[in-house]
C-alpha cells in the first residue's frame, strides 16, 4: 500500500527523534539505514493514519531495534558453534597448515629473501624496517642517514622484486 501524504509528513517531523531513538538504543552507525527499514515497515502498514502517529513509530522503532538485536545474537551463537566444530578455532587458534602448503610457503619465502639479498643489504633493512617493524619512511631515512627520496626508491625496488618472484612462480 503506498504511503499516504498525512504518513510521510508524520514520519519527516519525526524523523530526527527517531534517529536520536534508534542511536540511543544501540542503533550507531546503522542508525540512519535503520530509520530507512523503519519508514518501509510504516509505509506498509495496514492502517496509515495509525502508523503517522509518534507512539506508532516508537514502538515500530523498537521493534525494530530488537529485530536487530535478536538476529546479531543468533548470528553470534551462530558464529560461536561453528568454530567450536572446527579444530582449533574454540581456542582462537587455527588449525596448522598442511604440509604442502606449509612447503610452499617456504619456497614463496626463501624466493623473496633471494630477491631482496640481490637488491642489497640496505634496500632489503629498509623494507625491513619500514614492513615490519612499522617506522615511517621519514624515520627510517634518518636511522639510515639517507634521503627520504632514497628510502622511497628502495622500496619501490623491493616492492618490484616481491612482485617478480610471484610472478615468476616456483
Amino acid at each position: 500500500m503506498a504511503p499516504t501524504l498525512t504518513l510521510e509528513e508524520a514520519y519527516l517531523a519525526h524523523r530526527e527523534r527517531l534517529l536520536r531513538f534508534l542511536r540511543a538504543r544501540g542503533g550507531g552507525e546503522a542508525a540512519e539505514d535503520l530509520l530507512q527499514e523503519l519508514w518501509l515497515r510504516l509505509a506498509a502498514a495496514p492502517d496509515p493514519a495509525a502508523a503517522a502517529g509518534l507512539g506508532y513509530m516508537m514502538r515500530a522503532a523498537d521493534r525494530l531495534m530488537i529485530d536487530r538485536y535478536r538476529s546479531e545474537r543468533q548470528s553470534a551463537l551462530r558464529d560461536k558453534a561453528w568454530a567450536e566444530a572446527q579444530p582449533g578455532m574454540a581456542d582462537g587458534v587455527a588449525a596448522a597448515p598442511g604440509p604442502e602448503r606449509e612447503l610452499a610457503a617456504r619456497q614463496e619465502v626463501a624466493r623473496v629473501e633471494r630477491a631482496l639479498a640481490e637488491l642489497g643489504p640496505r634496500a632489503a633493512a629498509i623494507l625491513r624496517r619500514h614492513r615490519i617493524d612499522g617506522l615511517t619512511q621519514r624515520a627510517i631515512a634518518a636511522e639510515f642517514g639517507v634521503s627520504l627520496s632514497t628510502v622511497e626508491s628502495d622500496l619501490r625496488r623491493a616492492y618490484a622484486a616481491i612482485l617478480a618472484t610471484r610472478e615468476d612462480g616456483p
